[in-house]
């Protein structure tokens, strides 16, 4: 691949964008590599947390400028088509059976902020940036509304789709956008640690049927949303990692997943 890397080490999968003279933004190449890229991590038994990262000074820019302004050339189901690859990316990561986590160096907007906001938690520097910006240039910012809504509400989503305003990392975090805030030096290393406490201390199949049902039951009627709960609940007593846990629990003996 030519924009993104994907290696593992101590049971931590990394995906890396690499395209850091054009801020790691957007194209159909960059996409489709990150799908690519998360699909082998899915699929990898060696990997059981994900870290999504970047190299140099910016996490993501959003969409590559030159690009869309060659969709602009493009017919509507040629750029529907490009929408719904994007659509696929963002849908991939938020469903992944894996835990994702961002590892934010730099700024993340638009569309880069989008990629953050899917991860299921993310870790950022103090001087990072995050909005998305989208209406300054006259575009809207429609796919990754969707999944900013689900995680900061209505009054806040409105302000930063609307407003187009960045907002620090502390304010990111204070809105539940982002998890923790990190100085630079210490980012990596504090990623690592809690990828790694979610490894040792949880069961991977137990993290994926919790993170299946929080993107799942959002969007169902209660009554509905309460069948699949006891369902998944019944399911889940009857797997080997909940008969390991109970196990464990109760000779009192310490689990290393």
């Amino acid at each position: 691949m030519k924009y993104v890397t994907y290696n593992v080490s101590n049971r931590i999968g990394t995906i890396t964008l690499d395209r850091p003279e054009k801020r790691n933004a957007l194209n159909a190449d960059v996409v489709s590599e990150l799908k690519s890229a998360f699909a082998s991590a899915e699929s990898d038994p060696l990997a059981k947390v994900v870290v999504l990262k970047a190299n140099g000074e910016s996490f993501c820019a959003g969409a590559d400028l030159e690009y869309l302004q060659q969709l602009q050339h493009f017919s509507l189901e040629e750029n529907l088509a490009d929408s719904n690859h994007l659509r696929e990316l963002f849908h991939q990561i938020y469903t992944l059976k894996k835990i994702v986590i961002a590892q934010v160096q730099g700024s993340a907007l638009a569309g880069g902020c989008g990629l953050v906001n899917v991860c299921d938690f993310a870790f950022s520097v103090p001087e990072a940036r995050f909005g998305y910006t989208e209406v300054k240039i006259g575009f809207v910012p429609a796919i990754v509304m969707i999944y900013l809504l689900r995680k900061v509400g209505e009054a806040k989503a409105k302000y930063l789709t609307l407003s187009g305003e960045l907002i620090s990392a502390e304010e990111a975090k204070g809105i539940g956008l982002i998890y923790n805030v990190v100085e630079k030096a210490r980012l990596e290393s504090e990623v690592m640690s809690f990828a790694q406490r979610l490894i040792t201390a949880n069961s991977e199949h137990a993290m994926m049927l919790t993170k299946q049902m929080v993107a799942s039951v959002q969007s169902m009627k209660l009554d509905d949303a309460l069948v699949f709960a006891s369902h998944m609940n019944a399911n889940a007593r009857g797997s080997d990692d909940c008969k390991k846990g109970i196990e464990a629990f109760l000779k009192k003996e310490k689990i290393n997943w």
